[in-house]
């Protein structure tokens, strides 16, 4: 006989407390209870009864599976235009305060010094979007009628709001009064379909062509940035020239570390801004997920109008510099940001990673590749499929991954990021990792196998090269 467990009364105990004084005062409450539970539940139905007719009827209450996916694509349209064409107005900062705009002019249109050809514009990693462009502009080029070595055809490139990234405000008289950025200035580029730098917008991608400290150090007042880093404008512009193409440092305004201790940049790798639906966190090292990291960026780096809040960056001994200046108490008096975060982020997860070209990967090595990237290798055991990120918590220390914790130690997390490798073909200038300390990601591979000893040969090697290529 199976013996009653602690909370339960024998049979003879349960019929004594049946004919109890006090069990009967407590089956009369819960009868009670019991009545005034139904009583409630009929008076939320005659409510959802009420509150229904009203839903199917006349109010928007109601959301159908059309009106669903009219929001979806709603959002996806308004985060577009976000993405594509918003400065937040940090005008106040770039043209403002930085003057940047008076540089790009140049002083025969207003500004100073030489100011920026297209030619200048182009070789520093600006695109033009080639569906902003009249006819008659395209024809002109096409013919070689139009001299990119005038600033003034830059500022005509600006008006047509076709410099992607880059947003120009201009006075009634024509002249270029101040100057914004955009999200699509480091996470888009072009496919160059008219000519080098030319083309159809590319979103999500990263641009690995853009100079970001070489045009920020074109800026004639530089003395807020040195100032704001306890430093002088000479050593801003040194930090600035040492980021190179495809490199930005988005914690170089909250720590002050401006290179490594091996003496190279602290900068990092411009990433993608594709594939990142599903994915965990949005950065390398974790900040956090897509739309805190628009957030961030738009107040913090792009130094536009809005409100952000993180009270990590009062750590003074992490973040000396944020913790000094509030930045995780941003609160501008007209928040031109927050609102836009929803449709920017919906956009953003909508970006799929580009598939790969066919015939840019050896089709039966990418097969072999697969098999070992499931098998022998191990990759699948973090780089899960379909995000090739880890579901939930995929965050590292360095030590597991056999590098350093330097840039990890930047962040909040201390942690690496289990990177998502769908697209990988298409950011491969620049190098792989974070900091691009892999040159290529033959050299990916051959670190991963030398730090797990996979005993991979080098045919296996190239194998799972071609497979990477091929995602």
């Amino acid at each position: 006989m199976a013996k009653p467990q602690d909370h339960e009364k024998p049979p003879e105990v349960a019929a004594l407390a049946k004919h109890h004084p006090r069990s009967r005062h407590r089956r009369r409450t819960v009868a009670a209870l019991a009545i005034l539970a139904l009583a409630g539940v009929l008076a939320i139905g005659s409510q959802t009864t009420a509150v229904s007719s009203g839903i199917f009827g006349s109010t928007t209450a109601y959301q159908s599976d059309k009106d669903v996916e009219e929001h979806a694509e709603d959002l996806v349209k308004a985060g577009r235009q976000t993405f594509r064409f918003d400065t937040f107005g940090d005008q106040a900062f770039w043209g403002d305060t930085l003057n940047l705009h008076q540089a790009i002019a140049g002083s025969a249109n207003g500004g100073v010094g030489p100011g920026v050809s297209p030619k200048t514009a182009l070789a520093v990693g600006l695109k033009v979007d080639v569906d902003a462009l009249p006819a008659a502009t395209r024809d002109a080029i096409a013919a070689g009628n139009v001299d990119l070595d005038d600033p003034a055809v830059t500022l005509a490139l600006l008006k047509l709001n076709s410099v992607v990234g880059v947003k120009g405000f201009f006075a009634s008289d024509g002249s270029l009064r101040s100057v914004g950025i955009e999200c699509a200035l480091c996470h888009s580029t072009v496919d160059d379909s008219f000519a080098p730098g030319i083309g159809k917008r590319l979103d999500g991608w990263a641009n690995r062509d853009l100079n970001v400290g070489a045009i920020v150090s074109l800026s004639p007042n530089l003395k807020p940035v040195a100032d704001l880093l306890h430093t002088d404008v000479p050593t801003v512009k040194t930090v600035l020239a040492a980021w190179g193409p495809g490199k930005f440092d988005a914690e170089l305004f909250l720590d002050g570390k401006a290179f490594r201790p091996d003496g190279k940049t602290a900068a990092t790798l411009i990433p993608p801004a594709f594939g990142l639906l599903g994915v965990n966190q949005h950065t390398s090292t974790g900040w956090g997920s897509v739309t805190y990291w628009n957030a961030f960026v738009a107040n913090l780096e792009m130094h536009g109008q809005g409100t952000f809040y993180d009270p990590r960056l009062d750590d003074a001994k992490q973040f000396p510099i944020a913790a000094e200046n509030g930045f995780g108490h941003v609160k501008a008096p007209v928040d031109l940001i927050s609102s836009k975060l929803p449709a920017l982020q919906a956009y953003q997860l909508a970006l799929a990673a580009p598939k790969a070209p066919q015939g840019s990967f050896d089709a039966v090595a990418a097969a072999r590749g697969k098999r070992l990237f499931m098998g022998q290798a191990a990759c699948s055991s973090c780089h899960v499929a379909p995000t090739f990120s880890e579901p939930g918590f995929n965050m590292h220390r360095g030590g597991e991954i056999g590098i350093d914790n330097f840039q990890a130690n930047r962040s909040p997390t201390h942690m690496y990021r289990t990177s998502p490798l769908a697209g990988l073909w298409s950011h491969q200038k620049g190098g792989f990792y974070h900091d691009g300390r892999f040159a290529d990601l033959g050299a990916v591979v051959r670190h991963y196998n030398t730090t797990f000893h996979l005993g991979l040969t080098t045919a296996q090697q190239k194998d799972l090269v071609e497979y990477l290529k091929s995602l």
